[in-house]
């Protein structure tokens, strides 16, 4: 055997899966990949400014007030200026807090526009253009689908969350966000894979801000990784497939072959679907299919004995745990198959409006969970992920009974939102933080990505510009201001 050949044979899979990123170019992409990658824009940023508003991203932006550094990357909704891998935290949090960005799954769950802020912190950083930026919104799914495609069983079977996965994917996107050369990209997925391994343990039972929280802080490892390796830090070559490596610690079977076979071929972002409703993956066909049953029935609450919901069996486990009967926190509720049925047939809609702690425990939503049953059905199960087949049987008080199955919701690639509808989404999700005029403005120019010369004037467009109440925060400080002037 030659040296060459010697080489060509030993060569990682994070060797190849670098050299490709770091040789992609706009041009090579697809008009289908450049037009979903706008559309995942669209629909994560207005993910992002109604995460602005939410009470987790509020805490972490006053940490990073004390912590972050100036830098060339924007904050959205505050418009700040800070370093690149503290934007891409904030940034990140802020699309996935609600729960209502991009899934998908196959094998694992996922939601790769979390990585989007790490194209978006080093484009600023490296003064790129748009077309750069979509470059690295598709490298994000590329990637993070492709991983989440080569673990059988997924590894959230195997008690792991998929931020695990985003370590591997994120430092991609930010290296080549960066321009770097193939072998410090390479170096990068060693940095951030290597350290940042996530426990599925906060997506069980009772959720916390964390749910939220883990793939955010994996693609703030990537952009630190990237920005590691771009000044020669070193790590692990063979993470992935060598002694100790992610196939070797998270076994027992890995079709490692599916990470860079065919790169280019097709596009993974095309393949991605959207939410519908600002809720955990599997609970979207349920309610769809309750609502469509409550609605063309007319059925009220009172009319309701009881609600069958037959899916996966990690539907009846993960999501109808003893905690999901009873939750006390936006996190558990929007994780909870028992609310959001409870909520679809109270309300006759799950928006964000459902999860604010008065809905939560809104005496007539609550009075209807012990009215939901979750039953893990095998046959179901034989056709995951191909369909997220669920049938729901409806017993009224009368006696009379309504069945609906499912094989995949509304946002689904095979069912997908019109760009109509990811316009009223965001236009939603914008109200009182953007003013109708910059939202238009906003959306044109996301629209028209590829034209635009410079991420940090798009970047700019997601400031807020609608006076805010005063925050809770403010309005303690101020009722403590008046007290200390009237002991004085």
């Amino acid at each position: 055997m030659s040296t060459g050949q010697q080489t060509a044979t030993k060569e990682t899979i994070t060797a190849k899966m670098s050299r490709w990123a770091a040789s992609l170019e706009y041009e090579q992409l697809s008009q289908e990949a450049v037009y979903q990658a706008k559309r995942f824009l669209l629909d994560s940023v207005g993910c992002a400014l109604g995460g602005y508003q939410q009470h987790d991203v509020i805490i972490a932006l006053q940490v990073l007030d004390e912590i972050a550094g100036r830098g060339p990357a924007t904050v959205i909704g505050t418009g700040k200026m800070i370093d690149a891998v503290s934007a891409s935290l904030a940034n990140a949090l802020m699309i996935r807090c609600m729960d209502y960005n991009d899934i998908y799954w196959k094998q694992d769950p996922s939601h790769p526009s979390d990585i989007f802020p790490a194209a978006m912190a080093c484009c600023e950083r490296a003064r790129s253009d748009g077309k750069e930026l979509i470059v690295g919104f598709v490298l994000g799914h590329e990637f993070e689908m492709r991983l989440c495609e080569a673990a059988f069983p997924g590894i959230r079977e195997r008690g792991w969350h998929h931020a695990t996965l985003t370590a591997f994917a994120s430092p991609i996107v930010a290296g080549r966000a960066l321009r770097l050369p193939w072998e410090q990209i390479q170096h990068a997925i060693g940095i951030s894979a290597s350290r940042h391994c996530t426990m599925g343990a906060v997506t069980a039972g009772k959720l916390t801000m964390m749910k939220n929280t883990v793939d955010p802080m994996a693609t703030q490892s990537g952009v630190l990784a990237a920005l590691l390796a771009e000044r020669g830090y070193s790590g692990p070559e063979h993470v992935i497939d060598g002694k100790e490596g992610l196939a070797h610690c998270y076994g027992p079977e890995w079709k490692l072959n599916l990470l860079t076979d065919g790169l280019g071929d097709s596009w993974r972002i095309t393949q991605c679907g959207m939410k519908f409703f600002p809720t955990e993956a599997l609970t979207h066909a349920p309610i769809s299919a309750v609502l469509d049953l409550v609605k063309s029935n007319d059925l009220l609450p009172e009319n309701v004995e009881k609600i069958q919901i037959r899916s996966l069996a990690r539907a009846a486990d993960i999501l109808s745990d003893p905690s999901k009967y009873d939750p006390h926190t936006k996190e558990t509720a929007d994780h909870s198959l028992p609310y959001v049925i409870a909520a679809a047939l109270a309300d006759r809609q799950v928006t964000p409006a459902q999860f604010e702690m008065k809905k939560i425990m809104d005496p007539t939503i609550r009075a209807q969970l012990k009215k939901v049953e979750v039953v893990a059905d095998p046959e179901i199960e034989k056709v995951f992920p191909a369909l997220q087949r669920v049938i729901v049987n409806i017993t009224s008080t009368d006696g009379r009974r309504f069945s609906k199955q499912l094989d995949y919701p509304k946002g689904d690639p095979r069912n997908p939102l019109s760009d109509a509808e990811i316009e009223e989404k965001f236009s939603a999700l914008a109200e009182g933080v953007l003013s109708t005029g910059a939202q238009k403005k906003l959306v044109d120019a996301i629209w028209n990505l590829e034209k635009i010369g410079s991420v940090s004037k798009l970047m700019a467009m997601m400031k807020a510009d609608v006076r805010k109440k005063a925050t809770h925060r403010t309005a303690k400080k101020s009722k403590l201001k008046v007290t200390r002037k009237k002991r004085r």
